[in-house]
């Protein structure tokens, strides 16, 4: 009843935020005195399963024709046989949009609590204990779960990879029963052609705001700029709204979450909903006009000017220390 079962999805691989998700898992194991157990689901399950072995202490592949396909109803109804045999005390899953349908469901159908988008978690105690923010990230709620098993869904890149253990986890394989005929179905799938990473992987990140006046500015001021440091761009709700950049750019409570070593914020005022987005983020640099910026409160630099003199600066200084 010790034992941590982390989910993956096979679809996602085992990118920054698998390896966060199943350093938490290894982390809480270990304070549990249970063992880690990782899941692989869908299609190249196999593939993932050998990745984890090493963290793990046994790596369970689910690699079923229904399971080709992401299906709500069919992986939840996996999942639920999957924790019913293993027992866990607590279910790990990934920021991800599977993974938010499911983790309240799954609780549900197996009679244990679930909470989301958690920054840190322990099973010292009796209960699981789990930290997320509240308030658009202006406070921090520390929440005990005292229903098994706890099944949450962790906030991506908040916690560090495991390290290797010094003999690999058995991997095996497991045949669940099919869920029921889903209720919808994918009839197609587009890929982003933008050719750009992923924005949450990013190392370095310049991300503009309402106060750089437009569209234009991201092409022409920004975008040098971040490939001189070979970052990401990103944006405001409100500069998303207006048109100016892609939504797939957002960052903030209700876009992409965030943790950058650097995070160059160029005319972005600070609101509590966009902070909330990058909370995690090492140091975060920014230019405004405006002295009373929220956005100041959060800085390590801060500089109040306006960034079309501060930008060229920056690429005329940084130009032969980047090449």
């Amino acid at each position: 009843m010790n034992d941590i079962l982390v989910c993956l999805f096979a679809a996602s691989g085992f990118d920054k935020a698998a390896q966060g998700l199943t350093g938490a898992g290894r982390r809480l194991a270990d304070q549990s005195g249970g063992r880690l157990c990782v899941s692989a689901m869908g299609n190249g399950a196999g593939a993932l399963a050998s990745e984890v072995a090493p963290i793990a202490d046994a790596a369970i592949i689910v690699d079923q024709e229904e399971l080709s396909e992401y299906q709500p109803e069919t992986c939840l109804t996996a999942l639920t046989q999957l924790c019913r045999q293993q027992q866990p005390r607590a279910v790990l899953l990934s920021s991800d949009t599977y993974s938010q349908e499911i983790a309240p469901r799954l609780a549900h159908r197996l009679g244990g609590s679930a909470v989301g988008d958690v920054i840190d978690v322990e099973g010292r105690s009796e209960a699981v204990r789990v930290t997320r923010q509240v308030y658009g990230g202006k406070a921090l709620a520390v929440i005990e779960m005292k229903r098994y098993p706890a099944v949450v869904w962790l906030r991506s890149r908040s916690f560090a990879p495991a390290a290797p253990r010094s003999a690999p986890g058995e991997i095996r394989r497991v045949e669940l029963a099919a869920g029921p005929n889903p209720r919808t179905r994918i009839i197609e799938r587009r890929r982003d052609d933008s050719g750009e990473a992923k924005l949450e992987d990013a190392r370095v990140i310049v991300a503009g705001g309402r106060g750089i006046g437009g569209p234009g500015p991201f092409q022409t001021e920004l975008r040098p700029l971040a490939d001189l440091l070979h970052a990401q761009l990103a944006a405001t709700r409100a500069a998303c709204d207006a048109g100016w950049a892609p939504a797939t750019w957002q960052v903030g409570q209700t876009g992409k979450k965030v943790a950058p070593e650097l995070y160059l914020a160029i005319g972005v005022s600070g609101s509590s909903q966009h902070m909330a987005g990058v909370s995690e983020a090492k140091n975060i640099v920014a230019i405004n006009t405006d002295p009373e910026a929220p956005i100041f409160k959060y800085c390590r630099l801060g500089m109040v000017a306006d960034f079309r003199e501060v930008v060229p600066a920056l690429r005329r200084k940084l130009g032969p220390l980047c090449k």
